[in-house]
């Protein structure tokens, strides 16, 4: 009796592996007959897709037995339809042909310069506060130049201390420590500028 069932189990086994075809495709221009790289293949009914290769190739396994409808797709053309019966009459490769869209696109055209100068020749871009901007920003916060840069495009000032109010000053996203206070053109606080209090 167990022999009897397990012969029983052995042959559904093997129906249901037969039940399962494969689907080899090519899709290719129909007016050129060039290989269409990147098409899309849908089994509407079973939510299987697959992606040509560079070849053209697409191949979706675990098809069951049956009629199902077939969706092609490729960017520029037209869908195409298609209803197939598993399993095929022959395992080689369906030839499958997308018509070019009729609709013309627009063209696109790219231009680009190139300068033959470089980052050390660019002028460098100078910003100026007018006295009554920082007359209004004294009246404000006395002493304290921080909303005065802060302001100014391309310049953050952030606190790095909350007990004694220090602050550095980034210019252009860089860190504190390349930026370099000057007085009448010599440089205060040595290379610690980037660590003390702008009150200072």
């Amino acid at each position: 009796m167990n022999k009897i069932c397990l012969v029983v189990v052995a042959l559904l086994c093997a129906a249901n592996s037969f039940g399962q075809n494969s689907f080899k495709a090519i899709i290719k221009c129909a007016h050129h007959k060039e290989n269409l790289s990147g098409a899309t293949v849908t089994f509407l009914d079973l939510s299987k897709a697959a992606i040509a290769d560079s070849n053209g190739v697409v191949i979706i396994n675990n098809i069951p037995s049956g009629k199902h409808k077939i969706k092609i797709t490729y960017i520029g053309r037209p869908e195409k339809g298609m209803e197939l019966i598993f399993p095929l009459p022959s395992a080689d490769a369906i030839e499958i042909f997308l018509e070019e869209s009729e609709e013309e696109e627009e063209e696109v055209v790219i231009q680009s310069t190139r300068s033959s100068r470089t980052i050390q020749d660019i002028p460098t871009r100078v910003e100026f506060i007018a006295g009554e901007e920082l007359d209004e920003k004294a009246n404000m916060k006395p002493g304290d130049i921080r909303m005065v840069l802060t302001e100014s495009t391309g310049i953050q000032t952030q606190q790095t201390s909350a007990t004694s109010a220090n602050s550095s000053i980034r210019i252009q996203g860089l860190d504190g420590r390349y930026t370099q206070v000057l007085k009448d053109g010599f440089p205060l606080y040595a290379g610690f500028s980037s660590g003390l209090g702008l009150l200072q």
